[in-house]
Order: C-alpha cells, then sequence, then structure tokens
C-alpha cells in the first residue's frame, strides 16, 4: 500500500516538528547530565543516587528516541502536504 495522502493535518504536523526538535534539544543535555552524575542533578540528599541517576538518564534518552521517530514521522507528514498543494489540488473546508 502506498502512502500518498497525509494522515494529520498541516497544523499538526508542523506543530508536532516544533515540539520534537525543541524536546530533543532540551532533554538530550538534561540526560546527558544525569548520565554523567553531574553534582548539580545528583549532589542534593532528596536527589536520586548516582544509580538512580542512569536510570534517569536512560528513561530520558528513551523519550528522545520517541520524540525522534514523531520528528520523523510528523515530518514526512509535512512533506506530503507541501507535495499535495503543489499539484494544484484544490481543498473546500
Amino acid at each position: 500500500m502506498k502512502l500518498t495522502h497525509p494522515i494529520v493535518s498541516a497544523f499538526n504536523a508542523w506543530t508536532c516538528i516544533v515540539v520534537s526538535c525543541f524536546a530533543i534539544l532540551i532533554l538530550t543535555p538534561i540526560g546527558a547530565l544525569f548520565q554523567r552524575s553531574h553534582y548539580s542533578f545528583v549532589g542534593a540528599e532528596e536527589d536520586p543516587s548516582p544509580e538512580q541517576a542512569q536510570a534517569v538518564a536512560g528513561t530520558i534518552f528513551t523519550a528522545v528516541i520517541v520524540y525522534a521517530a514523531f520528528l520523523v514521522f510528523c515530518g514526512l507528514q509535512a512533506l506530503l502536504h507541501v507535495r499535495e498543494g503543489r499539484r494544484g489540488s484544490v481543498r473546500l473546508n
């Protein structure tokens, strides 16, 4: 089966792209700081222990992978919308 029509709207696709980019840019350094047991993240008594920090980093990197998958999917949806717009199709809402 060949997918030639977008599944989500153009607005949703572009919104997903922006949110995914920001999430990847924000979560990646936070995960790296947890992975290295940086003092600002694991230094206080109420913060997770260094062993728990590795688990937290793994969870954060899993979220980064999920957001990267969203970015790929929504990027392809946005490209389908651009391609559909270039074909001259007229949409009546």
